[in-house]
């Protein structure tokens, strides 16, 4: 029944960001939850982490190295690309760049699961990509956006250590010590994640009414284009690198899905207007209806190992 709900997460957004478009003077009135609520993402996280999670990074080391690169670079990079082709505005541009920097969104998890992917290798993706974050994000922000405005790194970075490092691993510690009790309510984790980002979209679109009326037709299509080339991007680069099919499913999720609820409260945090979270807003929507769309077209496909595995069994038959 949970994993039922979860998997109408872009339904769900949809339906509440449309009821907060109508009456936004409600869910305004909630902006001060929004970097909470995202702390209470970040540690959902943290407490289905093990040890044994980033253990896994050496057995899958060139994946992960792969991966993380891609995150890191193609994103941002896109991001930029977009920027000049669609001759976007500095406040349009900056929401672009943001979440273009921030690392995998937790999502990937659930859609890689669904697309047959390698599940343990996306977790400690997500995982690494979520930490070095924490530098890596603020000093890409500043790199590229540092033209247009001022960014105050050190305080970003004291920002994400709170929002993000402190709450994942809070939530790793609490696994670690209280394994039994705390795997009796990780099945819901990801529920409470999921009404968490609802909500947080929700806020976003009544502050951003006006915006939404004016841009959100042109500042979507770029969102729709940044999302597509980094699910691309991440599926062809590692295809042609030469790995399995099942590690080109997943590295193509957590290229393509970021940890867009992240840009949106480093926007509210530390740039105005609001407009600066559109991006990252309609990002939340967007990459979990692709993603589902992706994980759905590929489950009902074998991987290439799958297949081959297939075949040796019709040759034994046939022997």
């Amino acid at each position: 029944m949970l994993n039922r709900i979860i998997q109408f997460f872009p339904l769900w957004a949809l339906l509440l960001s449309a009821i907060a478009f109508a009456s936004p003077e409600f869910f305004a009135q909630f902006k001060f939850a929004i970097i909470p609520l995202l702390s209470v993402i970040m540690l959902s996280m943290g407490l289905t982490l093990t040890l044994a999670d980033f253990s896994r990074v050496g057995k899958s080391l060139k994946a992960v190295l792969l991966g993380v690169s891609l995150q890191f670079i193609v994103m941002p990079l896109v991001a930029m690309l977009l920027i000049y082709t669609l001759q976007l505005s500095a406040t349009l541009s900056i929401g672009m760049i943001l979440v273009g920097c921030v690392a995998g969104g937790t999502a990937s998890n659930v859609m890689c699961f669904l697309a047959k992917g390698d599940v343990a290798l996306s977790i400690s993706m997500t995982a690494i990509s979520t930490l070095l974050g924490v530098i890596l994000t603020p000093l890409l922000i500043s790199f590229y956006v540092g033209q247009l405005v001022e960014i105050p790194i050190l305080a970003m970075m004291l920002n994400l250590i709170k929002i993000v490092l402190a709450p994942v691993l809070l939530g790793l510690v609490l696994n670690m010590r209280f394994k039994n009790t705390i795997k009796t309510v990780q099945p819901i984790l990801p529920l409470i994640s999921m009404l968490a980002i609802i909500f947080i979209i929700a806020v976003i679109v009544a502050l951003n009414k006006s915006q939404i009326m004016a841009l959100g037709p042109f500042i979507l299509v770029a969102v729709i284009l940044h999302n597509g080339i980094g699910l691309l991007a991440g599926y062809w680069v590692t295809r042609w690198c030469g790995f399995h099919e099942r590690v080109c499913r997943t590295i193509a999720f957590e290229v393509g899905m970021q940890n867009s609820g992240l840009a949106v409260a480093l926007a509210m945090k530390f740039f105005a207007p609001y407009s600066a979270a559109l991006a990252g807003t309609l990002f939340s929507i967007w990459h979990n209806i692709s993603g589902s769309i992706l994980a759905s077209y590929w489950s009902r496909r074998p991987t290439s190992d799958e297949t081959t595995e297939t075949q040796v069994q019709s040759e034994q038959l046939q022997n």
